[in-house]
C-alpha cells in the first residue's frame, strides 16, 4: 500500500522527540531528536534478518529527519505525547515522520489508532498504549520465571550434550539458583532437521533425562520457520517452502522458509513439537521466527502476517498451554498473544559494538539501548527477555552488561561456562540468578 497523511502535529523541532520502534526482536528502537541519524541496516543480509525487508528493500537510508516506526511510533514535544500504533496485531501498518519547520508530518501504509495525552516521561505514554492494546489482543498474564542457564555463549554452535551436564554439575558444586537449562543452538543436524543431532553432539532425548533428573526444567533452541538450503527437509519436501522468498543467509548456508499452509509443513511442524515434548522439553526458544512472516508465494493465500500466526498458534496446539513458548528474532507486534517471552533486544556478545555499526547485530551496545528502550513492554504484553548474563573475564565491559541485566526486570539467563568465571564474575552471577517479576514498567 502507499503511504498516505494520518496527521500533522505543530511542534518545536528543537525540543520534538520522535520514536521508533522496530519490526522485530532485533531491530533497533528507541527515541531520536531530528538532527540524529538512527540505526539502519548496514547491509542487504541485515535487512532481511534484523529489519523488516518489504519496506526497507533496497538498502537506502531515509533522508536526514525522515523517522520509520513498524506498528508504532510516537511524537513527543514538551509533555504533549501522541502515539500513532496499528490497530491490530495481524495488520501492521510502517509509520513515518517527517520533521519540518514547525511541525512534523505522520504518513503510513495502513490503518493507524492515534492517542494524545500528557506525560512528564514520554514513556508513560507508551506504557499506557501498550496496557490497553496488550489487553484488547490477549496478551498472555505475565507469569514468574525462575533463573536459568543458556549454552548459547559459552559453546555456541560447537555445544555437545557433555558440555551441557558438565555446567549442570558446576552449577550443583557452586549451589547456583537454576531452575531452567536451556540448551541453544548446535545440536541439529541442518536447520530445519530438528530432530537429528549432529554426528558429535550426543542424544537430546538422554540430555532432557539428564536435567530433569537434576531437578531442574529442560529448554530447547528451535528456529521453527527456517529451513536450510542443504537440509533433509528441504531436500525431501520442497513443496513445503514458501516460493519467491528467503529468509537471508546464515550457516553458510541460504535459510529457506517453511510454508505452514500447507498441510503436510503444518503436520511437519506438530511432528516435532509432540517429538519435543515427548523427550521432555517444557520450554521452547523459537529463533529466527521472523521468517515466517515474510511475504511469498503459499499454499494458501495469505500475507506473512497471516502466515506467521497461523504457525506460533500450530505450536502453541502442540505443546499445550503448560509449557513455555519463548520468541527471539520475533516480529514484535504480531506476536502479542502468542509467546509467554519475548526477547526485546538484539544478541549481546563478549565484544560491546557490532564490527558492522549496525545495532541490530550482535553487541553489548545494540542489546542495551533497544531492550531498554522496550522496557514498557514486560508485564504488558509478556515478560522481556533482556538476553543472557555474560561476565566471564575476557568479556568487555562486563560490569556495564551485569548492571544493565540487574536493571531489567525480565527473564535471567547466565550463559558463561561456570568454570571459566572468576570470583567476581561467579559472585555477580549468584547474585543476579533471581526470578523475573511480574510488574510492569512504569516510567
Amino acid at each position: 500500500m502507499p503511504f498516505e497523511p494520518v496527521a500533522e502535529l505543530s511542534c518545536d523541532p528543537r525540543t520534538v522527540q520522535i520514536y521508533e520502534h522496530g519490526w522485530q526482536s532485533w531491530s533497533p528502537s528507541g527515541w531520536y531528536r531530528p538532527g540524529d541519524q538512527p540505526p539502519r541496516p548496514t547491509a542487504p543480509n541485515h535487512l532481511v534478518m534484523a529489519y523488516r525487508p518489504e519496506v526497507n528493500r533496497p538498502v537506502e537510508p531515509l533522508p536526514p529527519g525522515v523517522f520509520q516506526g513498524e506498528g508504532l511510533l510516537a511524537v513527543a514535544d514538551g509533555d504533549q505525547v501522541t502515539v500513532f500504533a496499528a490497530a491490530t496485531p495481524d495488520r501492521v501498518p510502517t509509520l513515518r515522520c517527517e520533521v519540518r519547520s514547525d511541525s512534523v508530518v505522520i504518513t503510513a501504509d495502513g490503518d493507524v489508532e492515534r492517542r494524545t495525552g500528557s506525560y512528564p516521561d514520554p514513556n508513560r505514554a507508551l506504557a499506557e498504549w501498550a496496557s490497553d492494546f496488550g489487553a484488547r489482543h490477549g496478551a498472555v498474564d505475565t507469569q514468574v520465571y525462575g533463573p536459568g542457564w543458556c549454552s548459547w555463549y559459552a559453546y555456541w554452535g560447537k555445544v555437545t550434550e557433555r558440555d551441557v551436564m558438565t555446567d549442570v554439575r558446576a552449577i550443583d558444586d557452586h549451589e547456583l539458583s537454576v531452575d531452567l537449562i536451556l540448551l541453544d543452538e548446535g545440536y541439529q543436524s541442518e536447520i530445519g532437521d530438528w530432530l537429528t543431532t549432529r554426528d558429535d553432539f550426543g542424544s537430546t532425548v538422554r540430555l532432557a533425562s539428564d536435567i530433569r533428573a537434576s531437578g531442574r526444567r529442560a529448554g530447547i533452541w528451535v528456529a521453527p520457520f527456517l529451513v536450510g538450503a542443504k537440509s533433509e527437509v528441504a531436500r525431501r519436501h520442497p513443496e513445503w517452502l514458501v516460493g519467491d522468498a528467503d529468509a537471508g543467509h546464515n550457516w553458510e548456508q541460504q535459510q529457506l522458509i517453511l510454508d505452514v499452509t500447507h498441510p503436510g509443513a503444518a503436520q511437519h511442524v506438530t511432528d516435532v513439537f509432540t517429538e519435543l515434548c515427548r523427550q521432555g522439553y517444557d520450554h521452547f526458544k523459537l529463533d529466527f521466527i521472523y521468517a515466517g512472516a515474510i511475504e511469498g508465494r503459499r499454499h494458501d493465500q495469505v500475507d506473512g502476517i497471516e502466515a506467521y500466526r497461523a504457525g506460533m498458534s500450530l505450536i502453541r496446539d502442540a505443546v499445550g498451554e503448560n509449557r513455555i513458548l519463548h520468541g527471539c528474532g520475533a516480529p514484535i507486534l504480531p506476536s502479542v498473544g502468542l509467546v509467554d517471552l519475548m526477547r526485546v533486544s538484539p544478541d549481546t556478545d563478549p565484544l560491546v559494538e557490532p564490527p558492522s555499526g549496525d545495532i541490530s547485530q550482535p553487541g553489548q551496545h545494540g542489546a542495551r539501548v533497544t531492550s531498554r528502550a522496550r522496557d514498557f513492554l514486560h508485564g504488558r504484553f509478556w515478560a522481556n527477555d533482556p538476553d543472557c548474563l555474560i561476565v566471564r573475564p575476557e568479556v568487555q565491559a562486563r560490569e556495564a552488561w551485569a548492571d544493565h541485566i540487574e536493571r531489567s526486570p525480565g527473564l535471567r539467563l547466565a550463559s558463561d561456562p561456570i568454570a571459566a568465571l572468576d570470583d567476581w564474575g561467579l559472585a555477580r552471577t549468584r547474585q543476579l540468578l533471581t526470578a523475573s517479576s511480574t510488574d510492569p514498567v512504569d516510567a
